[in-house]
């Protein structure tokens, strides 16, 4: 059945399989000392600039908190939207692993600002209070809404004259590149993110993701080996992550995935913004619809497509496309919804 719950409930794109059965070759060394890790990496640096160093893992979760570690010791703290995946999806992990306290802030759109972050006060210096270390926001973020170049460098900005790092979590960042037509690079390096997470499960691979260092002056690419091992996030047979990240960056691959996706998301929000009883929540920017239906509706709409329920209270459901849904499958839930509100 197909899905609106997820783009992790996709398959793998055929392109990435392909890949990944090219790297099956004989043998090659473990860890990432293999030539197709080193070729991943230089895609990477195509993309994002030769400065950058890049540690590849297993899954969100773990590039967030490897990442993130990094960056701060457990006294210090991270700034995020109260939406963040590291506040309320990654099960307490960051704050378990890391040690550090989240100061998550409420925000209507899930986009953290430069007067939100100079909100947060706290005495510099004072043992008695955590202090503040790292910004961090999400692209595109768990609202479906994306920070343009722009804000995104005025966040970085802000950031940096408090003497905060800006960690970006791009589970979703091929979408929010695609989104504003840009480069990866725009998005990231040159607007003034110092270290991300890149991913590439949600856009069409399997178990794909890396931490990314775009700024080098932090010269922590030493200790972000070290912390990636204890994070139980290095894997023996890199090849396969690496070769996965090869076919996304080739020709673009990853643009032309989540342009399909933003695409399918497009005409989902258009279909049924205007059937009564359904109100969109908010705008949608990349591959996410975010609305509110009648919650009697909502089991048997679920029935016939799977999606999630985002806020129980205000019967807020959120609906997100994928590298491989089809217009059939966006015509198709769009009629049965609204067959049941009618």
């Amino acid at each position: 059945m197909r899905s609106l719950a997820s783009d992790n409930y996709a398959g793998v794109h055929p392109a990435v399989i392909a890949a990944m059965i090219a790297a099956n070759a004989g043998h090659a060394p473990a860890y990432g000392s293999d030539a197709t890790t080193d070729q991943a990496v230089d895609a990477f640096r195509r993309e994002l600039g030769n400065q950058i160093d890049v540690f590849m893992t297993f899954n969100g979760t773990g590039a967030n908190v490897v990442g993130l570690q990094s960056l701060m010791h457990t006294w210090e703290a991270v700034i995020c939207a109260s939406t963040a995946h590291i506040n309320v999806d990654e099960g307490g992990a960051p704050e378990k692993l890391l040690g550090s306290k989240i100061i998550d802030l409420q925000t209507p759109d899930s986009k953290l600002t430069p007067d939100l972050i100079n909100s947060v006060e706290w005495r510099e210096g004072d043992v008695h209070q955590s202090q503040p270390k790292v910004v961090l926001i999400t692209q595109s973020t768990e609202y479906g809404t994306c920070y343009s170049p722009e804000e995104i460098r005025a966040i970085a900005d802000t950031a940096h004259a408090r003497g905060l790092a800006l960690y970006l979590d791009g589970a979703r960042i091929a979408n929010a590149a695609a989104s504003f037509n840009v480069s990866l690079r725009a998005m990231t390096t040159d607007a003034g993110v110092d270290v991300m997470s890149f991913g590439g499960t949600k856009n069409g691979a399997m178990s794909a993701e890396a931490v990314i260092v775009l700024n080098p002056e932090l010269n922590i690419s030493g200790d972000l080996g070290f912390i990636r091992k204890q994070y139980m996030q290095l894997s023996s047979k890199m090849r396969f992550t690496s070769a996965q990240f090869i076919a996304l960056l080739t020709d673009e691959l990853w643009r032309e995935n989540a342009e399909h996706a933003n695409s399918m998301a497009q005409r989902l929000a258009a279909g049924v913004k205007e059937i009564p009883g359904v109100t969109i929540t908010q705008p949608t920017q990349a591959n996410a619809v975010f609305a509110q239906v009648p919650p009697a509706a909502i089991p048997r709409l679920q029935a016939h497509t799977p999606f999630y329920v985002w806020n129980e209270a205000r019967s807020e459901v959120r609906w997100v496309c994928s590298w491989d849904t089809t217009e059939t499958d966006i015509d198709g839930f769009t009629a049965a919804l609204k067959a049941e509100l009618n």
